[in-house]
């Protein structure tokens, strides 16, 4: 039986070879936009998580992580913050984002710094270049960035229709991959002397949740989030991300279950006669089905397998030039296993039912 399954699965290589890259593109599409969609997101969360800091300090009524948030907190809030039992330091940043012509988004976001209080929260090393200075029309780039983009030191980047300065390149990366003074970033929305956020240093041998307790009471109107808590929050803050994807998949499955379908349907009526022959020789009905069924399944199998191997070879060239993240999950993964085999066997439903309904008589006489 197993015999007679490889050897059909490989009657009409071509035709076979359509059916299982038809299913390998469904894979693709669920597999590298979930992964590329959740990568992303991830890989963001952990740049801003990598931060330094233990606590998020942002205005009340916040909402995700847009880069679009007002400067409405006043700078000289830091002495009263740091004055909360539990803080050792705070340090108040600006964060935006631009229209840029290099970007798949079409935005980017930006990081507004002082660079003396901030380099030594995240520990930040300058590579190649210098420091930002207090202000000026001046940035700095992660080295990641660099090699993405092809930067080098002394190289314009255009930030509001006016090239800024590259500067320098620092390490690790930690928040928007594109840093500026902080003065400059006020100077341009009109935050003087203002952040959007504030990054928060718990004193060794506090409990980062306590602190954040006794923040929320000494400023119950504004908004505190542990860092750990931020790649949680980044994949539930669009919730229609989630929809979409959900879409995908279940367009792909039945993509997928009719490839399967017009393959084993036209394998049946090419079969006709060879169906007659094993009905004649005794093959009962159930195990003539079971036959069809076997064959979409192995298809769909071949099929997953082709679509993951060419996920991870995208994966691997995208990151040779971008530093966009593609996240393999095994949940992805199995889900996309247990959809494309339910949509073989669905698939294979139907031409299996008609190859065990055919008259055993009428099938030896068919051209």
């Amino acid at each position: 039986m197993n015999n007679l399954v490889f050897s059909n699965f490989l009657h009409r290589p071509a035709r076979t070879a359509v059916s299982v890259a038809g299913i390998a593109i469904g894979v693709l599409l669920i597999v590298f936009t979930v992964g590329l969609a959740n990568g992303s997101m991830r890989e963001r969360a952990q740049r801003e998580a990598n931060v330094g800091a233990e606590i998020f300090f942002r205005p009340a009524g916040s909402v995700g992580f847009s880069g679009k948030e007002a400067f409405i907190l006043p700078l000289d809030l830091t002495s009263q913050i740091e004055s909360v039992e539990g803080v050792e330091r705070a340090v108040g940043i600006g964060q935006t984002t631009v229209e840029v012509r290099d970007s798949n988004t079409g935005e980017r976001l930006i990081d507004g710094i002082v660079y003396e209080s901030y380099a030594p929260m995240v520990k930040m090393e300058v590579i190649e270049g210098r420091t930002l200075g207090e202000t000026g029309d001046e940035a700095i780039i992660d080295t990641a960035f660099q090699s993405q983009k092809g930067l080098k030191i002394g190289d314009p980047m255009r930030i509001w229709e006016r090239d800024f300065k590259i500067v320098g390149t620092y390490e690790p990366a930690a928040g928007a991959r594109v840093k500026i003074p902080l003065a400059t970033m006020q100077d341009q929305l009109g935050g003087e002397d203002k952040a959007t956020a504030f990054l928060i240093k718990v004193k060794e041998g506090f409990d980062e949740s306590t602190v954040a307790e006794n923040l929320q009471r000494a400023f119950p109107d504004n908004q505190i989030l542990l860092t750990k808590d931020l790649e949680e929050l980044y994949m539930s803050a669009i919730p229609a991300l989630n929809v979409m994807l959900n879409v995908i998949i279940g367009v792909a499955a039945v993509i997928s279950a009719l490839v399967v379908l017009l393959t084993m349907y036209t394998t049946v009526t090419e079969r006709t006669r060879q169906i007659g022959i094993m009905k004649s020789l005794g093959m009962q009905n159930h195990s003539i089905a079971w036959l069809i069924t076997q064959e979409a399944l192995l298809i769909s199998f071949s099929g997953i397998v082709l679509g993951v191997v060419l996920t991870v070879l995208i994966r691997a060239l995208l990151g040779l030039v971008t530093t966009l993240e593609v996240e393999l999950s095994p949940v992805v993964l199995l889900i996309v296993l247990v959809v494309g085999l339910i949509g073989g066997a669905f698939g294979g439903l139907y031409p299996a039912l008609r190859a065990a309904r055919l008259d055993a008589v009428d099938s030896l006489s068919y051209e």
